[in-house]
């Protein structure tokens, strides 16, 4: 169902390809985030127009509403949100730490209060995996315990070893072939702790490994330290590797080097939100005055749909206006830049100048995280 992925360019950087019942995705490759089977703003059309060839769903939130049973009696969830490409879940275990408030872990698995009606919901390994196959997307994650990095050490190997406990009794309960598994390593910044984790997921017969418990807390030099020990452990390994929850270029282009294969953020759509348009070399922030008056795409070579019809002028205008629209082309926007940026990566690779390309597409990426200067491109 994986293809393997090959070294390429003298770094760790690999360029491969996942062939999966909805189709094949070439990394290294970025998922936009649909957490309630929807990328805010966008409709499928709008999905395959930015470029997505793979979407990232939250089992955590269908699982509340409308459930995991309606969507399966709908037809699954590629039929319930219109989409036909391949999708992943994550599997509920970023809420055991992003919902601390309002969940008890214990070794069995984690009790939460929904967010929706107050209701106490469960999650075990064997529900998570359940959620996942009446879902039906081509790629499901086992339930982990992550923790944020900054965690004292006691916090991070306990939770640690939970994560493989958990990652046995999901590989256990896990009953569709046509729908790969993959396991998830922890270890926050510890680099025994990243040892440990990587080689006992690794050990185990998923289809592909997650790098969970970053994207995070930690800095860029903590992230890249951790890396440093868990891909060095998968040198030889073919399986696709995973780091959840990154998001901005920059960013991307690093963990490519570092060797890692495929991401996931709601990052992009964010920002857009908020006003904030990825360009070339930095960011420009649309609620800024100076915008109201320039007639000027966004961004002069892009074929998103906000820089082939609308003027900055305009979408200045709607988000002034809140109106929807701005939301849906900011978004559209944000995404096509990141997912053309992951292809200009991936034809680096392939033609074999991925190195001597680094100087060019970290000055294409910039600095494009929330707090970077605005940039105005000449």
């Amino acid at each position: 169902m994986l293809a393997t992925a090959a070294r390429t360019g003298g770094t760790r950087a690999r360029l491969g390809r996942m062939t999966l019942p909805h189709g094949v995705v070439e990394t290294p490759q970025f998922m936009p985030v649909g957490t309630n089977a929807t990328v805010k703003a966008l409709d499928p059309d709008d999905l395959a127009e930015v470029g997505a060839s793979i979407v990232l769903a939250n089992t955590y939130h269908l699982f509340l509403r409308p459930g995991h049973e309606r969507i399966e009696r709908l037809g699954g969830l590629h039929r319930f949100m219109g989409w036909d490409r391949p999708i992943l879940t994550d599997s509920g275990g970023y809420q055991v730490v992003s919902l601390a408030d309002a969940r008890v872990v214990d070794e069995d698995g984690a009790t939460f209060r929904s967010h929706i009606d107050g209701s106490i919901r469960r999650l075990t390994p064997e529900i998570a995996i359940g959620v996942q196959e009446a879902l039906g997307p081509d790629i499901a994650v086992a339930f982990d315990h992550p923790v944020y990095p900054s965690s004292p050490r006691h916090e991070v190997e306990q939770a640690t070893e939970r994560t493989h406990r958990w990652a046995e009794r999901s590989l256990g309960a896990h009953r569709r072939p046509d729908q790969a598994l993959f396991g998830i390593i922890q270890g926050g910044v510890d680099p025994e702790l990243r040892d440990r984790s990587t080689r006992f997921i690794a050990g185990l017969p998923f289809d592909g490994i997650c790098i969970g418990g970053l994207a995070g807390d930690e800095t860029p030099v903590e992230r890249a330290a951790a890396l440093d020990v868990v891909i060095p452990l998968l040198e030889n390994d073919p399986r696709p590797r995973y780091l959840m929850g990154l998001g901005s270029p920059i960013d991307l282009l690093e963990a490519v080097r570092l060797g890692v294969d495929l991401f996931d953020s709601v990052l992009p759509a964010r920002v857009a939100r908020n006003g904030q348009l990825w360009v070339p070399g930095g960011r420009l922030n649309l609620r800024n005055s100076a915008f109201q008056d320039d007639p000027r795409p966004v961004q002069e070579d892009c074929p998103c749909r906000l820089c082939r019809t609308f003027s900055r002028a305009y979408v200045a205008h709607l988000f002034r206006a809140r109106e929807l629209l701005a939301y849906r082309l900011a978004t559209c926007h944000n995404l096509t830049f990141t997912l053309d940026f992951m292809g200009r990566i991936r034809t680096a690779l392939r033609n074999g100048t991925f190195p001597e390309s680094l100087a060019e597409l970290r000055a294409h990426a910039g600095r494009q995280t929330p707090g970077a200067p605005t940039v105005e491109p000449a």
